[in-house]
């Protein structure tokens, strides 16, 4: 009998009938008339980020697949958000949930793990896998694996997934095919859900991935090799890797950017005084590549549109991104990046 299960499924889609879509936020840029910019804000979630939408596939996927049932206890590598996420959707079907996080992981989200009732298990960074392996086979639970089954646990081709959803809302705009769409990667998952959706809905969209500082993603794509690795992990919490994850699929992506992490900073205190509202770090990554390509296209006379992703809210880096004795003792300079995000917003040259 499947009872439980079929009571959890039940619950998710619940959950999801719940829940409207996310906005997709028009960025004025009144020195580029021509090129619309949208970001597609998915903060707005119940959980506050983009992983909401993983984590509900991941559980479905774990339930369809016999990996998850009554009792069964919940563990998941992550920075963060996605731990967020999941510790939400293991609550509403009353599974435990233990959360195996960097021990740089920012207080803001390990409060918001804890609300859920989820369990933080701190480690080094480069344990995150192994430990949360370790700890699947002693307590016989399932351990979500984010970093591999992000791009397989997501419908591709629709089911109102995130490129589905930009596309619907795109529809009635003034370009509604964006000519890029610019997303970071964290597991690769949402870079590998848009690219096939591209493909299979034969748009004309190219697809550029964002990569911050210490993520061996951009090299892996400029060489092909995809064993490498890094001794550093990523400051921009949520993407970024030191490993070339299982769910990174380089052949759908037409281009990558690599974003200081300064820049990244640097574009959502810039994004604050044009959207009065505070971002996450990763939005910053997408925005900044987002700028780069549009000050291309407009400077080539091209017309059209370019989409991102408002990953998560800022209200999560009070203590880091936004605080300047963390920037400073870091070692973070805004001010050139602040300077040159001015001029492309006063003048659309980058």
């Amino acid at each position: 009998m499947r009872t439980w299960v079929n009571q959890a499924i039940s619950k998710i889609e619940a959950d999801f009938k719940r829940s409207a879509d996310t906005h997709l936020l028009k960025v004025e840029l009144p020195a580029i008339p021509n090129i619309d910019l949208y970001l597609k804000d998915e903060s707005t979630h119940p959980t506050g980020s983009l992983k909401h939408r993983l984590a509900r596939s991941l559980f479905l996927y774990g339930l369809c697949n016999g990996l998850i049932d009554e009792g069964t206890t919940i563990i998941e590598s992550s920075s963060g958000s996605t731990a967020v996420s999941e510790a939400y959707f293991a609550q509403l079907l009353g599974l435990p949930f233990i959360a195996v996080v960097p021990k740089t992981t920012s207080h803001e989200k390990i409060e918001k793990i804890g609300f859920y009732n989820g369990q933080c298990h701190f480690v080094e960074p480069t344990d995150i896998y192994a430990e949360s392996e370790r700890l699947a086979r002693e307590l016989d639970g399932h351990y979500m694996d984010q970093f591999t089954y992000a791009e397989r646990a997501t419908d591709w081709r629709g089911n109102n997934n995130i490129a589905e959803s930009m596309f619907e809302q795109m529809s009635r705009e003034t370009a509604p095919i964006p000519a890029w769409i610019v997303v970071s990667a964290g597991t690769g998952g949402t870079s590998a859900t848009i690219g096939r959706f591209l493909r299979y809905r034969r748009h004309d969209t190219r697809l550029c991935v964002a990569d911050p500082e210490n993520s061996v993603f951009y090299d892996a794509y400029q060489s092909g090799d995809l064993s490498l690795t890094g001794n550093k992990s990523s400051n921009v919490e949520g993407i970024g890797r030191p490993r070339v994850e299982p769910s990174f699929l380089p052949s759908l992506i037409d281009r990558m950017i690599r974003v200081p992490d300064a820049a990244s900073y640097a574009t959502i205190h810039f994004l604050q005084t044009v959207l009065d509202r505070r971002c996450g770090g990763s939005t910053g990554t997408n925005v900044y590549a987002a700028f780069q390509i549009i000050a291309e296209l407009d400077a080539a006379g091209i017309s059209g549109s370019v989409v991102s992703i408002l990953c998560d809210d800022g209200e999560r880096y009070l203590d880091s991104y936004y605080n300047q004795d963390w920037l400073d003792e870091h070692g973070f300079d805004l001010a050139p990046y602040r300077k040159q995000l001015e001029t492309f917003y006063q003048t659309g040259k980058f």
